[in-house]
């Protein structure tokens, strides 16, 4: 990827995960490959595609002090996709393969937006993926993946 910037789609997961019990060891190091994408993305390193599905779920998000900071978080993204019809197409296609709703349009969307990597927290969708990796242009994996595939790889 010479000379072009590493695209990325974080799921809501990923947003929030600061915001989980820091105690367990996983999810202090998810949290803090997290908050390293975000300062590469602010430094130009890497670039983040958001989307009007992460911001529509950290809308019902009940604790208004968690919804504010994802936003400022979401504020970071290089480029920004509405839900359009070939995106809800490409949703209902990953949806045929086993691929549940709202992560089918978090797929299509990190697709649509040319994302080389879709990074998630949650196992069972990363689980899914895999199963389902030939219905999928992207590479979906954790936080800590992403970061010792991409981020120490120059290291």
């Amino acid at each position: 990827m010479r000379g072009k910037k590493l695209v990325v789609y974080l799921d809501t997961s990923v947003y929030n995960r600061p915001f989980d019990d820091q105690d367990q060891a996983r999810i202090k190091l998810e949290t803090e490959a997290f908050l390293s994408i975000i300062d590469r993305a602010v430094k130009g390193g890497i670039g983040i595609i958001g989307s009007s599905v992460v911001s529509y779920e950290n809308s019902r998000n009940p604790f208004v002090e968690r919804r504010e900071r994802v936003s400022s978080y979401l504020s970071v993204a290089s480029k920004w996709l509405r839900l359009s019809k070939s995106i809800r197409e490409r949703a209902t296609a990953l949806e045929s393969a086993g691929i549940d709703s709202f992560d089918a349009m978090h797929l299509a969307c990190a697709e649509t937006g040319g994302a080389a990597y879709f990074v998630t927290c949650d196992d069972a969708v990363i689980r899914k993926a895999k199963q389902q990796k030939y219905h999928l242009a992207i590479e979906v994996c954790s936080p800590l993946e992403f970061v010792l595939k991409e981020v120490f790889k120059d290291a």
